[in-house]
């Protein structure tokens, strides 16, 4: 199976091609951004497909990241991904940043939690848990982030994320300590192919993931003049 893989939730814009056949990355591309997800990613693009060497036809299927991330930035991957799909008729499957995070992680904890954590700012952060096999131990949600560090119940935990060394420098010292930090701006795009490719399409559609309200909200329309009688 080839895999279009796409990231622009968080701070990075990046982009694969992953052969599930031959087990690797044909193509691979990530640039560390803040902003300008739009401008660059479709160039990016052309560029992993040019590297891997193939149509878009030849894909199976295209892989993006659904958030929670960046309103706008998660908007212009699912955007692409859509639009490809659409062109060259192929499906797209959708997945979380959380869990393109804890992917690369699980399995090799051993039997310690992950936890995937990204910085939601306000003090809270967007956060899931899972066991070292990668079974669910706290479905994603955005809570303070004193809330997520009480997932110390499960046991000494690995930290992934952009929010990890948030909760590591909150950490209460009286609890089963962090196991590892690993604080990334973004998922390994690697991880958003490997799992674009378990997911089924008919269940992972390819929209937003949304823990909470876009910041940014349409302008209100003025409100009409009261009728004089």
């Amino acid at each position: 199976m080839l895999i279009l893989a796409i990231d622009t939730a968080l701070e990075a814009c990046a982009a694969a091609v992953l052969d599930t056949d031959a087990g690797e990355l044909l193509a691979r591309e990530q640039l560390l951004m803040k902003r300008g997800h739009a401008e660059a990613l479709m160039p990016m693009i052309a560029r992993v497909m040019q590297s891997a060497n193939l149509a878009f036809t030849s894909l199976d299927r295209i892989a993006v990241t659904l958030g929670p991330g960046s309103f706008t930035g998660l908007r212009v991957g699912i955007s692409a991904a859509r639009g490809l799909a659409l062109a060259a008729k192929r499906p797209a499957v959708g997945l979380t940043t959380l869990s393109a995070y804890a992917a690369a992680i699980v399995g090799q904890s051993g039997t310690a939690p992950v936890i995937s954590a990204i910085d939601a700012r306000h003090d809270h952060v967007y956060f899931q848990i899972v066991a070292g096999d990668g079974s669910q131990l706290v479905q994603p949600a955005i809570a303070p982030i004193d809330d997520a560090i009480a997932a110390s119940q499960f046991g000494a935990p690995h930290l992934v994320g952009n929010a990890a060394r948030i909760l590591a420098d909150r950490w209460p010292k009286d609890g089963p300590q962090p196991l590892a930090v690993d604080t990334q701006p973004a998922p390994d795009i690697s991880w958003v192919a490997w799992l674009g490719a378990a997911a089924n399409p008919d269940t992972n559609p390819a929209r937003p993931f949304y823990l909470k309200a876009p910041d940014a909200k349409p302008a209100a329309p003025p409100l009409a003049h009261a009728a004089i009688s």
